[in-house]
């Protein structure tokens, strides 16, 4: 496999892993609330940039739980070989 298609198979399968271990993680905070502690990185307020011809607005914010955590985990170790 050419480096470049595993490298976004790789960061496609890392972006998924992400989402589906913080739902995982909000769904069993009830049986299991460690799962749902978490931080979050991001640009806060958004970066805001105005040339009186164009305005631009850029930001960003990721929130990740420990359920999510330790999926992109397991699928690093899996798919990073």
């Amino acid at each position: 496999m050419r480096r470049q298609s595993r490298t976004w198979v790789l960061f496609i399968a890392l972006l998924a892993g992400a989402i589906v271990g913080s739902v995982i993680g909000e769904v069993l905070s009830d049986v299991a609330p460690i799962l749902s502690r978490g931080f979050s990185v991001g640009l806060q307020p958004p970066f805001h940039l105005d040339l009186n011809v164009i305005s631009l607005t850029f930001g960003f914010n990721i929130r990740l739980n420990l359920a999510g955590a330790i999926l992109v985990l397991l699928l690093v170790l899996l798919l990073g070989r």
